[in-house]
């Protein structure tokens, strides 16, 4: 059921401001990130430089920004927004992000993106759900930092098995030669945005993808980072 209009998701306090989707109280009952590495988004003795896993073999991005490790609540919104079609919360969904960027831009320095790409669904797994829940984040994300945006910068070309429901390697295989690049990236800085990175393959995929063609830099944005 959704909450009352103006209503804050999770408690359906009335809100002065609607579009933020969460009152103040429920905002800072988020449960906190413990200190993870800026660039794999695992936790890590130090919130500022790499882990000794990204010193030994880096992930093909430079930074992950998530809002959350995959726990209630977000876990709850994620999953009515994803799985039951509740649309409306991808503007607070996005404004999320959007504050935890803002808050890993002061601590580490970070770029502000050239263009956003969001995570692709293969056509028939649209088609099925009637949308892409990383688009519908991407979207109010670019309008508010005034970054371009191309829906269909990063396609995925052929259809593969739910991600979830395999194992790591599985996942590696599952998705080699999935995703095809149909814009140009030289020397552009990309913000990659997803839902939520659980080993971190399909990010990587794409980032590898982004990388060989030139691209300058890319950050990994989410909302739930398994931890």
């Amino acid at each position: 059921m959704l909450p009352m209009q103006g209503g804050c998701w999770l408690c359906q306090t009335p809100l002065a401001l609607p579009k933020q989707g969460l009152c103040s109280y429920c905002l800072r009952a988020l449960p906190p990130l413990p200190l993870c590495c800026p660039r794999c988004g695992l936790p890590a003795g130090d919130a500022r430089i790499p882990c000794g896993r990204c010193l030994h073999r880096p992930p093909p991005w430079q930074q992950l920004i998530a809002v959350s490790d995959y726990c209630p609540p977000l876990s709850q919104l994620v999953a009515r927004y994803k799985f039951s079609g509740q649309t409306a919360l991808s503007v607070m969904l996005a404004r999320l992000i959007l504050l935890s960027w803002l808050a890993a831009r002061r601590q580490r320095g970070l770029l502000r993106p050239d263009i956003l790409l969001a995570v692709p669904l293969h056509h028939q797994r649209a088609w099925r759900r009637g949308f892409n829940q990383a688009d519908l984040l991407a979207q109010p994300l670019a309008r508010w930092l005034s970054c371009a945006y191309s829906p269909q910068g990063v396609t995925r070309c052929r259809s593969a098995q739910v991600q979830h429901q395999l194992g790591a390697q599985a996942r590696k295989r599952n998705l080699r030669g999935a995703f095809r690049l149909e814009i140009p990236v030289q020397d552009r800085h990309i913000a990659l945005i997803d839902d939520v990175v659980t080993t971190g393959t399909t990010a990587a995929e794409i980032s590898r993808l982004l990388i060989r063609a030139g691209a300058a830099s890319v950050q990994i944005w989410c909302l739930c980072r398994t931890l």
